[in-house]
């Protein structure tokens, strides 16, 4: 409110809530900070499990960043974009996820620090960025080159992205699957591999270990009619976009009968051209049918009698995987259907699989799009597996994808620590405070992958640097034997753009909560619609926050 000749000017409405400067800051600082303490405890290998239960009483135990700050129910704007900056991370790389907003919620703390000695949220913002700079500069140094047959890489690039998951128990099974399935998918010259053409079927009631890849694909339905036959092999495709049925017109159209002969007449015209249809499949010299839409029961009787295996509302995504791994012709007419258009497959067989009928597309020539079967002895362990898995299929992708891949176990972080406070002291100014201040921020994951193994973190950080002072650039942290060893002779290897895209998307956020220093909330509006009561006369109406 201000005053101007007595009378006073209302600028927002009454009852809402404002948070200036320092004050605004703070509230927004401590709001990621309280976020990032949440999932801090889930990082590495010795990580801990949360479980988040809902309004339902659903359940979900998991130590996924992502899935965690998904799933929880968060209020506060700033934390909000701490859920995004996993959120990115995640559609990005798919791993590293708790890394990047571990790493935000530290620049922040770090951040808190300087503007008490009263640095500006600006010349904060600047450091950072050059900090950046550097950083991802000496990522780029200490990356080392993939080839793409390197096979046995792949693997432990995979293993490291699901150690410490609770998909561990079959780390050695799953990360075979899903280092196979990513090369599998891959075309020749290709920049982007798209890990959507690896199709995962999750199925209770058996163990891990019972998991399989299936060089095609895997289609959660049955046949139509029991009179098809369950096992094809030599199968010959048809995938169809339209419907095995009598078409209605667009308009509204009435047929007026008026004798039996007629009615007859009519019957079997509909019987002549559901036959005609499933003719012309044959004729094509298709087996299998494997349509999008519906399937008259004439027409299956039809193509029962034919010999033909068929399945129908088949998903579009699904049909769009199988013409990929069959090599096969979506066609959205049957009169155009040809024997050009077929796909092919050793073996299209039903198979029931924990009680239920699925369709087993098996030995494609070339597939261009797998499923991969995930078993598991109950519901929560298969989702637990699943998220593992999706984190090994990504990593593996993005490491082809970037030929490159850094040790683990916190050896990037320390190095980049070590050179960004040699680089700071060559910039000079109150920038040289904030850059120190990233340097101590992201030493935050070895401390932390300490801190979680029950070790001294502060000894574990001093013998980290020690190391990478005597040049030992891929010196990490072992939190099973508590000792610092050299990360790339153990296996522990992670691709370069996990590191670069955690600090890149961290930096971002961080750098804008800081920059915000008013923070306007409109009061919630009490009265519902149609009814209720709004807040009571000389009541304060608040907003929640």
């Amino acid at each position: 409110m201000a005053q101007l000749g007595g009378t006073p000017i209302l600028i927002l409405k009454e009852g809402s809530e404002r948070t200036r400067g320092r004050e605004a800051q703070s509230r927004n600082i401590l709001a990621a900070k309280t976020i990032a303490a949440a999932v801090r405890t889930t990082l590495g290998p010795k990580g801990m499990d949360k479980m988040l239960v809902d309004s339902m009483g659903d359940v979900v135990i998991t130590n996924d960043g992502a899935t965690i700050l998904k799933e929880m129910d968060i209020e506060h704007p700033a934390a909000k974009m701490m859920v995004e900056i996993a959120k990115t991370q995640d559609d990005e790389v798919g791993d590293g996820t708790t890394t990047a907003v571990v790493i935000a919620g530290e620049l922040l703390k770090e951040a808190e620090e300087l503007l008490e000695q009263e640095v500006h949220p600006t010349v904060i913002a600047a450091g950072y960025r050059l900090a950046l700079e550097k950083a991802t500069q000496v990522l780029d140094d200490i990356s080392i080159n993939l080839s793409p047959d390197d096979e046995e890489t792949l693997k432990k690039i995979a293993m490291t992205a699901m150690t410490g998951k609770g998909a561990e128990v079959a780390k050695d099974v799953l990360t075979e699957l899903a280092v196979k399935a990513v090369k599998t998918i891959v075309e020749e010259g290709e920049k982007k591999i798209d890990t959507d053409h690896i199709k995962i079927v999750k199925k209770m009631g058996a163990a891990s270990d019972e998991s399989q890849l299936v060089k095609g694909m895997i289609i959660d339905k049955e046949r139509v009619h029991p009179g098809m036959p369950k096992r094809i092999e030599n199968a010959k495709i048809a995938l169809i976009n339209s419907a095995l049925e009598i078409e209605k017109t667009e308009i509204d159209a009435k047929i007026e009968i008026t004798s039996p002969e007629q009615m007859k007449a009519f019957l079997d015209e509909e019987e002549r051209m559901l036959k005609n249809m499933v003719d012309k499949i044959a004729e094509a010299g298709a087996n299998v049918v494997f349509c999008q839409k519906g399937i008259d029961d004439l027409a299956q009787h039809y193509l029962a009698k034919a010999g033909i295996l068929a399945v129908r509302r088949v998903k579009e995504s699904d049909m769009k995987k199988l013409a990929r791994a069959t090599g096969g012709r979506i066609v959205t007419s049957i009169e155009e259907l040809s024997a050009a258009d077929l796909g092919e497959a050793e073996l299209v067989e039903e198979r029931k699989v924990a009680g239920e009928e699925m369709i087993f597309i098996e030995g494609c020539k070339d597939p261009r799009a797998v499923s991969i079967l995930l078993r598991g002895g109950t519901e929560h362990v298969v989702d637990e597996l699943e998220r593992g898995l999706n984190d090994a299929i990504r990593v593996a992708a993005a490491a082809l994808e970037d030929r490159k891949y850094v040790a683990g176990g916190g050896a990037p972080e320390t190095e980049v620590a070590l050179r960004l406070r040699e680089y700071a002291a060559t910039v000079g100014g109150r920038e040289q405070l904030a850059i120190e201040a990233f340097a101590r921020a992201v030493e935050i994951i070895p401390r932390s992958l300490a801190e979680n193994a029950g070790l001294d973190p502060i000894d574990m950080v001093v013998a980290l640097r020690a190391a990478h002072e005597r040049g030992e650039k891929y010196a990490g942290l072992d939190v099973f034997e508590g000792k610092v060893v050299d990360m790339k002779e153990a296996g522990v290897l992670e691709p370069l753009r996990v590191k670069t895209q955690a600090l890149s998307s961290a930096t971002e956020a961080a750098v804008m909560i800081l920059r915000i220093d008013d923070v306007i909330a409109a009061a919630k509006l009490e009265k519902e619609k149609g009814g209720g009561k709004g807040p009571e006369l000389g009541e304060e109406s608040e907003s929640e926050f």
